[in-house]
């Protein structure tokens, strides 16, 4: 089985259709442009102001001027362009991103999602993610499953709001999950992974699609 934030980084590039201006939140979703399916034609936007990233560099090929928001090494495609924050800000808050994958510490059963912690603790604050969650047509959560053993997607947030009921699907290495006005409905679960073991590790509840399938951890 390959690492566990590269399969749903996969699985998640899937999602993204030819056209699309999508942008890709720092830590797990940044692996997403590794995985785009070929034929694709997808612009990706980082907050920091590029538009037109492509993958991770090769290790030794890196460009010390060439980083996304979370301040790793990446390479652009012809065409590309730089520009300052605000410029960068206005694009998303002016509804020209079709797609945000954002990681998250939390997403509930009614598409809430927290993806920071006060200060001093486990993530500072919420950066660009509140504009991000609320300014694209479409939220895609790319995150583990758990937490140490303990889940991740629940019946209501413990920790605090970065946005209300934005989240359209989740993506773990366990499972594909899409919200609807019904609750959490579970669309895939991974190769070699039970429907047991997901609600195992789900403390909300979970309805089951009619043509619940699979997806490949390869």
């Amino acid at each position: 089985m390959d690492d566990a934030k590269n399969i749903i980084a996969r699985r998640i590039a899937q999602e993204l259709h030819d056209g699309d201006v999508v942008n890709l939140g720092i830590g797990l979703p940044t692996l997403v442009a590794n995985y785009l399916p070929q034929g694709v034609d997808i612009t990706i936007q980082s907050e920091n102001g590029v538009l037109g990233v492509n993958g991770s560099p090769e290790k030794g090929k890196e460009d010390p001027d060439l980083i996304n928001a979370g301040g790793k090494h990446i390479t652009v495609r012809k065409g590309s362009s730089y520009f300052d924050t605000a410029t960068s800000f206005g694009i998303i808050r002016g509804g020209h991103v079709d797609a945000t994958v954002l990681g998250a510490l939390e997403v509930d059963e009614k598409g809430n999602l927290a993806s920071h912690m006060v200060p001093g603790k486990m993530v500072s604050g919420m950066g660009g993610a509140m504009d991000l969650a609320t300014g694209a047509k479409k939220i895609i959560i790319g995150t583990l499953h758990t937490n140490s053993g303990k889940p991740k997607i629940l019946k209501n947030l413990t920790l605090p709001i970065t946005a209300v009921g934005v989240v359209k699907l989740i993506v773990t290495e366990m499972a594909v999950i899409e919200v609807s006005p019904l609750g959490l409905v579970l669309k895939e679960v991974a190769e070699g992974t039970t429907v047991e073991q997901v609600k195992a590790a789900t403390e909300a509840e979970l309805l089951m699609s009619p043509d619940l399938g699979t997806f490949s951890v390869q």
